[in-house]
């Protein structure tokens, strides 16, 4: 799985390991096999909750024409009976059953269902399997069922504290908007700007409507939040450098930033929605 040891947080890569030592596993169950299809089942706990039959396509066509390259993660079934209970490649598997295999590579690993968890949401992370939602809810469930703190969580799966922070704050998002990021009709960067909005559904309807890209977005937000320009005093327009220096300080610390430049001098504005995101940006500016 060389694609996925990019980064592995602590879980997975304690899981693979090297080659050598998969090789050399000192339980007979362990290892890679062929395993018919129906005597695999899909994982109750999978955090990937969406696959969009789009993606199952394209992956069927190029297993017809490849087979499948690298080999799904599964355990024996806690429930016996000599089937498996997929860890990791649910769409793999998925795939090959629409491309009429019979069976599929699989990696066999005895692990107990903590463990199991764990592994699952660090390879979907890892392989960036997961939508930004779906990204949220596991970090979420990971820190509930574990007892992990947010340090512990984000050194787990290989990722900054700051971006699990910043990606579980989308749980704060109304049930309607959550359901627009699950389903790509909203992005990551249009969830964190309507996070900023007092009238999130509503701004929500509103950027899936016009298609708005996430620059509109926030524009559209702010300008919610600032109401009507008074009449007197002439309107200030950001130039393109000032709007993308905007962009790229939201992309870094996951707020929304609003630069008032006036021939030179000015201000720089960060809106936080909690204490932890104010604590994660008290934290940048005093590391120096």
């Amino acid at each position: 799985m060389a694609e996925g040891r990019r980064g592995l947080g602590r879980g997975l890569s304690a899981l693979l390991g090297e080659a050598e030592e998969i090789a050399h596993a000192g339980d007979p169950a362990d290892g890679v096999r062929e395993i018919p299809l129906e005597l695999i089942h899909s994982n109750p706990g999978q955090p990937r909750r969406n696959f969009p039959e789009a993606e199952i396509a394209e992956l069927e066509a190029s297993i017809r024409d490849k087979g499948v390259l690298q080999p799904i993660l599964v355990r024996p079934s806690p429930k016996g009976g000599g089937v498996f209970e997929i860890v990791a490649g649910e769409r793999r598997w998925r795939a090959a059953q629409k491309a009429g295999l019979g069976s599929i590579p699989a990696l066999v690993r005895n692990l107990p269902d903590d463990r199991a968890f764990e592994v699952a949401i660090v390879e979907n992370v890892q392989r960036e399997d997961l939508n930004a939602m779906e990204e949220a809810q596991a970090y979420a469930a990971l820190m509930k069922r574990l007892g992990y703190t947010q340090d512990q969580a984000a050194t787990a799966v290989g990722k900054s504290r700051s971006h699990l922070a910043n990606t579980v704050r989308l749980l704060q998002l109304p049930t309607a908007v959550q359901d627009h990021v699950l389903y790509g009709r909203l992005t990551a960067g249009h969830a964190r700007a309507i996070l900023a909005s007092d009238d999130q559904e509503k701004i929500a309807e509103q950027i899936v409507a016009k298609g708005l890209s996430v620059r509109d977005a926030e524009a559209l937000v702010r300008a919610k939040a600032t109401g009507p320009k008074k009449a007197s005093g002439p309107r200030r327009f950001k130039n393109v450098d000032t709007a993308a220096l905007e962009a790229d300080l939201e992309e870094a610390i996951g707020m929304v930033v609003d630069i008032a430049d006036r021939n030179g001098s000015g201000e720089v504005r960060i809106k936080y929605a909690t204490l932890e995101q104010l604590d994660e940006l008290c934290r940048r500016l005093t590391r120096a």
